[in-house]
């Protein structure tokens, strides 16, 4: 006993050690940040930077494609998001209803984007996206097809955890019996079991697109990103404060994913235990 007493203790030890290295790993960056944005500029600190992105009519004065990128990838976010369960959603849960043979293809067709650098990615989409302006204009809200192509691999294995905790073919079965058309088990079924993973799969897609750069640039496109790095040529110290916050605000999301769904199991338990 007193051995394994001393073992676990080394272990958590151990565990605190690798979490502080890690964390200092990833702090030292974010601290570098919040130093460079608070320089005065005739020295000591200032927080004047901070100020002027908070001040909402000097941004849309002085930086008006940090406006133009934030509402972009705001849309973008939203877009994305719905366009990706509707596609997800009812194909998954039709595949494992009536064609669990696909079930291997459907997982590598949405996997292969992890496979396929963003540069190589831009190539194939530019041809594609000279007709999407073609017929719907320039604006980049269209971008949402192309970061819908991107947030499949982590939507689908989110979606995926959450179909294989239920069991989907006796739920849809016991409601198409009761009466109930295909619309109301997608709605009215089948998505309140798997409420948790579709919270996951839209965090992780909204993450994704605040944080994308690549297609949107070689696009030639306006969103977040590119505005960042549009204003680091004009005025470095908001450049960075931008970032900053982005990257506070894509912590703050994927930090509340492990929130997600605490609630009801709490509550289950407490049932449970009551009963």
């Amino acid at each position: 006993m007193r051995l394994q007493a001393t073992r676990r203790r080394r272990q958590a030890w151990f565990r605190r050690v690798v979490v502080g290295v890690v964390g200092l790993f990833f702090a030292l960056p974010l601290v570098a940040m919040v130093e460079f944005t608070t320089r005065a500029p005739g020295g000591g600190r200032s927080l004047d930077t901070w100020t002027t992105l908070f001040d909402l009519s000097a941004v849309d004065r002085d930086y008006p494609e940090l406006k133009t990128g934030l509402i972009a990838s705001a849309g973008l976010a939203v877009l994305t998001v719905v366009i990706m369960l509707v596609l997800l959603v009812p194909t998954m849960t039709w595949v494992r209803l009536r064609l669990p043979g696909m079930r291997r293809t459907i997982e590598f067709i949405c996997l292969l984007p992890l496979t396929i650098p963003a540069i190589v990615l831009v190539v194939g989409l530019a041809p594609v996206y000279a007709w999407v302006t073609y017929f719907l204009g320039e604006s980049s809200i269209w971008l949402c097809f192309a970061y819908v192509v991107l947030v499949l691999p982590y939507a689908y294995r989110a979606l995926d955890a959450g179909l294989s905790a239920i069991d989907v073919k006796t739920l849809a079965e016991a409601a198409r019996s009761l009466g109930a058309s295909w619309f109301t088990v997608m709605w009215k079924v089948i998505l309140p079991n798997i409420r948790t993973a579709v919270l996951l799969a839209a965090f992780l897609s909204v993450a994704l697109v605040l944080g994308e750069f690549t297609i949107a640039s070689l696009l030639n496109r306006d969103n977040l990103q590119v505005a960042i790095n549009l204003l680091g040529k004009r005025n470095a110290s908001i450049s960075i404060a931008v970032s900053f916050a982005a990257l506070l605000i894509a912590f703050l999301v994927l930090f509340a994913m492990s929130f997600v769904g605490n609630g009801r199991r709490l509550r289950r338990v407490r049932r449970s235990k009551e009963s």
